[in-house]
């Protein structure tokens, strides 16, 4: 469970990498369109697991493996903006957040499902008991 300064962390981590990916890296990574879905932060606030999400990309793993190696990089980059506010720059974590992928595999699954029509009303009247 998140305490509020993990959340308020976690939004401004989101926000910040979010407009570094889209403005400072987007030629350093095909201009491929990065989108942090979501940012967990330990309790000590030194270590934020991100999830980033890719559009436009044919190799998810080799953009993946690119941005860890530019952490340092995009560490740096967010500790001059939020110099002022955060105490201490916590290390990122990139992860691969395949949510979106896994509900449209779940909407072909239900979607492939033969699930038969509900009986009419009619037919229930004819089935119950009657005193």
């Amino acid at each position: 469970m998140e305490n509020k300064r993990q959340k308020q962390v976690s939004r401004q981590i989101q926000k910040d990498l979010g407009e570094i990916f889209q403005k400072d890296f987007k030629l350093a990574f095909d201009n491929a369109f990065i989108t942090i879905t979501d940012v967990k932060v330990s309790p000590d606030l030194a270590i934020a697991r991100v999830y980033l999400s890719f559009l436009m990309v044919d190799d998810k793993e080799a953009l993946l493996e690119k941005i860890r190696e530019q952490t340092k990089k995009i560490r740096g980059i967010f500790g001059h903006r939020v110099r002022n506010q955060f105490r201490i720059v916590p290390h990122f974590q990139f992860y691969l957040d395949d949510s979106a992928e896994y509900a449209q595999r779940m909407n072909e699954l239900f979607d492939k499902l033969d699930i038969p029509s509900a009986p009419d009303a009619d037919d229930e009247e004819d089935d119950t008991y009657t005193r």
